[in-house]
């Protein structure tokens, strides 16, 4: 079965160069990577959703942030 690189949770160089080669010139950019680059995700959580999130954190001693991270590495155990 084929890998899907914008699925595949470890993508290779060259897995975009089909897409890429059909994108103008122009939208794209070049950059050299950077060996301590970070990646931030920004997550908005409102309503019901907040109310549940700062329960969970309250019950185990924790900040939210630690609560969704503890939530991204279980989706990634799980899914693996």
């Amino acid at each position: 079965m084929p890998k899907d690189p914008w699925t595949d949770p470890d993508p290779q160089p060259g897995d975009f160069d089909e897409y890429v080669s059909t994108m103008d010139p122009r939208d794209i950019q070049v950059h050299e990577g950077h060996p301590n680059a970070k990646v931030t995700i920004l997550v908005n959580v409102r309503g019901e959703d907040a109310s549940r999130l700062q329960r969970i954190a309250s019950e185990r001693g924790q900040d939210i942030d630690e609560v969704i991270s503890d939530l991204v590495r279980a989706v990634k155990v799980n899914a693996a």
